[in-house]
C-alpha cells in the first residue's frame, strides 16, 4: 500500500470504514472504554497497523484525555530504575495509556521545562522520580496536573501523592546487621548533594543512627560524605580505604556508593567482609552479580513502580485526597559483611 500524502491523510473515520464499524467504535478502542469485545480490539485495531494510523495527541486532549503520561527520572545511569519504570509502565499499559520518559539530569532548571512541556503537551499525569524540585514548586505543577512522587519523601503534601519504601526502617535493617555482626565502628556514606528536605538519604541516615542507638553506639556514629560523580567518586573511596580511622564497617545509602566501594577495596587486596564490612541500598543488578555480592537493601522497585501507577491513575480519575504509601524494604543477605 502507498504511503498516505497530506491529500489522503488517515483519519478515525477512514478506519471505521475500512474495521467495517462505526466511528464512535473506534473511539472506544482506541479510549480503552469498558465493554469492548476482544473481537472489535482486534479488528479495529488491524486497520490501525495497516493503515498507519496515528491519532491526534493533541486534539485527543481538546476533546479529553490523551492516554499518555509522562515519566520524569534523574538521570539514566541509576541501576534502580528500570524495575521501577518498568513496573509502572506495564500497569499504565494495561489501563490504556503510553508512557513519555525526560531525564531531568538532577537540574531543577531542566526539570521545570520538562514538566512544563509534559503540561503543553496535555499529559493526562507526571511521575517523578528523585526530583530536586521539592515543596512550593511541586505543590505548583501538581494544581496543574496529576502528580506521583517516587523516591522523595513530603507525607503532609496534599496535591500530588508519594510513594516510597519505608527509608528509615530500611537503614535501621542494614546497620542492624552490622551490629549483629559484632561490629561497632559503624560509619554511614550519604551523597555530598545539596540538602535538601524530603531526599530519602535523610530517612536512611535517621534509621542508621536510631539502629545504633538502640545498641548504645550512638557516640560511635560517622557520616561519610561522598560525591556520586565517578570520577571524584573513586578518588575519595580510594582516601578513605586509605585513612588510618578507617571504619570497621560501613552502611551505604545506596549501591551508587556501594558497588564502587566494594569493588575498589577487593581491588587493593582486601578482604570483604574481613579487612571491611558492607551494607548497601538498592539492591540492583550489579549488586547481586556473584563477583560482586553486595549485601543490599531491597526496595521492591517494581512493586513500587505499580503502586505509583495505581496512585496516579486514580488521580487522572479525579481523586483529591492526597496518598503517601511506604513499602517495606527486604534485606537482601549476602557475604560482604
Amino acid at each position: 500500500m502507498d504511503k498516505p500524502t497530506r491529500a489522503n491523510r488517515i483519519t478515525i473515520r477512514t478506519v471505521a470504514e475500512d474495521a467495517g464499524v462505526s466511528v464512535a467504535a473506534v473511539s472506544k478502542v482506541l479510549r480503552n472504554a469498558y465493554g469492548v469485545s476482544d473481537a472489535l480490539r482486534e479488528n479495529v485495531m488491524r486497520s490501525i497497523e495497516k493503515l498507519g494510523y496515528r491519532p491526534s495527541t493533541a486534539a485527543r486532549g481538546m476533546r479529553g484525555r490523551t492516554f499518555s503520561v509522562g515519566v520524569l527520572l534523574i538521570d539514566m545511569e541509576n541501576p534502580f530504575l528500570p524495575k521501577l519504570v518498568g513496573g509502572f509502565k506495564r500497569k499504565m499499559a494495561a489501563a490504556g495509556y503510553n508512557t513519555l520518559i525526560g531525564v531531568g539530569e538532577a537540574r531543577t532548571h531542566v526539570e521545570s521545562a520538562l514538566i512544563e512541556s509534559m503540561i503543553d503537551m496535555r499529559m493526562d499525569g507526571l511521575l517523578l522520580i528523585a526530583p530536586r524540585l521539592a515543596g512550593k514548586a511541586l505543590d505548583q505543577f501538581a494544581r496543574q496536573i496529576p502528580v506521583t512522587v517516587v523516591g522523595h519523601h513530603e507525607p503532609d503534601a496534599v496535591a500530588f501523592d508519594t510513594a516510597n519504601v519505608d527509608d528509615e526502617k530500611g537503614g535501621q535493617l542494614a546497620t542492624a546487621a552490622l551490629v549483629q555482626k559484632g561490629y561497632r565502628d559503624i560509619a554511614m556514606i550519604r551523597p555530598t548533594t545539596e540538602r535538601r528536605p524530603g531526599d530519602v538519604w535523610h530517612k536512611r541516615e535517621a534509621g542508621y543512627r536510631a539502629a545504633l542507638s538502640g545498641a548504645g553506639l550512638s557516640h560511635t556514629a560517622r557520616i561519610l560524605d561522598l560525591s556520586e560523580r565517578p570520577d571524584e567518586m573513586n578518588l575519595e573511596i580510594n582516601a578513605l580505604l586509605e585513612r588510618r580511622d578507617r571504619p570497621e564497617a560501613i552502611f551505604c545509602w545506596s549501591d551508587i556508593h556501594g558497588v564502587p566501594l566494594i569493588n575498589l577495596a577487593r581491588k587493593r587486596g582486601m578482604s570483604v567482609p574481613g579487612d571491611l564490612g558492607l551494607v548497601s541500598f538498592d539492591n540492583t543488578a550489579p549488586a547481586a552479580m556473584p563477583l560482586v555480592d553486595l549485601a543490599s537493601i531491597d526496595q521492591q522497585a517494581e512493586h513500587l513502580g505499580a503502586i505509583a501507577a495505581k496512585q496516579l491513575l486514580s488521580r487522572i480519575e479525579g481523586r483529591t485526597q492526597s496518598h503517601h504509601q511506604l513499602v517495606d524494604p527486604v534485606f537482601a543477605e549476602r557475604p560482604s559483611y
